[in-house]
């Protein structure tokens, strides 16, 4: 029988401590994969294995081990039911159904915290209404009388509301709102079960973007700010700070990466979700659709106050959460400071994600982002760009003749800035062949009376343009 020394005795003991005293951390995230605009915290952070790179291993977290889940949902409300049973520790979802997270949260006597905004649209641009692509209504005044549908206690659900406030219309009465999920409401749109659908991120693009709807508001008309951002259990944040800022810089690390590449990463975001690249890169790619960013923006933390009074409005919420101890900048800030970056600096930067590229046609800079136009080549890993919509257009019937087939053209709405699908859009066709994009044939026609020209859809303004030359 071998027998131990007393050193050896000591060593052994000191050792079954250590391992006594070894603890498994459970890292629990909820995220929105086909809500794309949550892939910075949630998609690309789980598909690079970024939050294993910023986990920490040193002080308290030295013997540590890590149960990183992952958990995806295809809206925020079941995703908090989840959050309140403690069966996960992170969140990544809209204002909206975020602020209905911090009520569930009070409700059960406990708290969750609102930690980073990964993007948004100031003046609301993300929610949009859509209607079947043959109907007649053209913009929201139309919708009086009509059934839309909307997915209830969504982001999108309040733009509806200030929508149909704006008209001067009472939603109870002048028109007839039901709830519906996107994947109810897209066979309801083709059927003609519906008139008008609302919802959030990438809906009101993606039915369009696969042909059987046709968008006619755009949330920024609303001028009503919203954003996607995260949240996490509130006694999680006390007990593992460091966790916190360790799953915010594996965001910031996300969303440097898409900024950086992002036709890449939007092919990436398509694989997983099924979402078309085409689509994720209306949001992700340079003067997207929503502009990505992790400070908490004074417009941003409006919209979740505002959805906490929408809340009430509905008797979703029957007491105040306090917006101040609600919403935190205290870990992102750690977060910036951590990885070198300027918070306050950024927080007053309110540009879109920038486009710094050469018309493709004339090879000279673009600094004019006003019209800018692009073309999406099949089997081109970059999407060309051009300095108006007459540069693109051209290029498209060349492109046509060479033979080469084109995924998507992109155009930027001339008065909001919001980025389009060409195909679907409206010109106005002035002076020396100019041309100005717009979502709406309302606005086209407003600026071509203001401005002088003629109102022309895409295949009219490509006619257009043969027929000059």
């Amino acid at each position: 029988m071998m027998r131990l020394g007393l050193s050896s005795i000591v060593a052994l003991a000191l050792g079954l401590a250590g391992a006594a005293q070894a603890e498994t951390i459970r890292v629990a995230i909820g995220t929105q994969d086909t809500t794309i605009n949550c892939a910075t915290g949630g998609l690309l952070i789980r598909e690079l294995k970024l939050l294993e790179k910023y986990l920490p291993h040193d002080g308290k977290y030295k013997d540590v081990t890590y149960d990183i889940q992952w958990r995806n949902f295809t809206s925020g409300a079941p995703l908090t039911n989840e959050m309140v049973a403690g069966k996960l520790d992170f969140g990544a979802m809209a204002d909206f159904p975020g602020s209905l997270n911090g009520v569930a949260f009070q409700k059960a006597g406990r708290r969750s915290l609102f930690i980073t905004t990964l993007s948004g649209g100031p003046k609301g641009s993300g929610n949009g209404i859509v209607v079947p692509t043959a109907s007649p209504i053209q913009s929201v005044a139309d919708l009086k009388g009509k059934t839309i549908s909307v997915p209830f206690a969504s982001t999108a659900h309040g733009m509806l509301l200030r929508a149909i406030k704006a008209q001067g219309w009472n939603p109870e009465t002048d028109v007839s709102i039901i709830t519906q999920a996107p994947e109810v409401a897209g066979p309801a749109l083709q059927a003609g079960k519906i008139e008008a659908h609302a919802d959030f991120v990438p809906f009101a693009e993606l039915f369009p973007w696969r042909g059987f709807a046709r968008k006619i508001f755009d949330g920024a008309q609303a001028n009503a700010p919203t954003f996607h951002g995260a949240l996490v259990d509130g006694d999680y944040a006390d007990k593992y700070p460091e966790i916190v800022i360790a799953y915010l810089r594996a965001a910031l690390e996300a969303d440097r990466l898409i900024a950086a590449e992002p036709e890449t990463y939007s092919e990436l975001i398509a694989r997983v979700t099924g979402i078309e690249a085409e689509v994720d890169y209306l949001f992700h790619g340079p003067l997207g659709l929503q502009t990505r960013g992790l400070t908490w923006k004074a417009e941003y933390r409006q919209a979740v106050q505002t959805s906490l009074e929408t809340l009430k409005l509905l008797k979703r919420a029957d007491s105040d959460v306090a917006l101040d101890s609600f919403v935190t900048d205290k870990f992102i800030r750690a977060a910036f400071v951590q990885v070198g970056r300027d918070y306050d600096a950024e927080l007053k930067n309110y540009a879109p994600s920038s486009l710094k590229a050469n018309d493709a046609a004339t090879g000279a800079p673009i600094t004019d982002v006003s019209r800018v136009a692009q073309i999406w080549v099949k089997g081109e890993p970059l999407v060309r760009h051009y300095a108006s919509p007459e540069n693109a257009l051209r290029a498209l019937a060349a492109l046509e003749k060479e033979g080469k087939a084109v995924r998507v053209v992109y155009a930027q709405d001339r008065e909001s800035g919001i980025k389009l699908f060409a195909q679907q859009a409206f010109f106005v066709r002035g002076a020396r062949d100019e041309f100005s994009a717009f979502l709406g044939k309302d606005s086209a026609e407003a600026w071509a009376k203001a401005h002088g020209g003629e109102v022309l859809d895409f295949a009219g303004a490509r006619a257009a343009l043969v027929a000059s030359r």
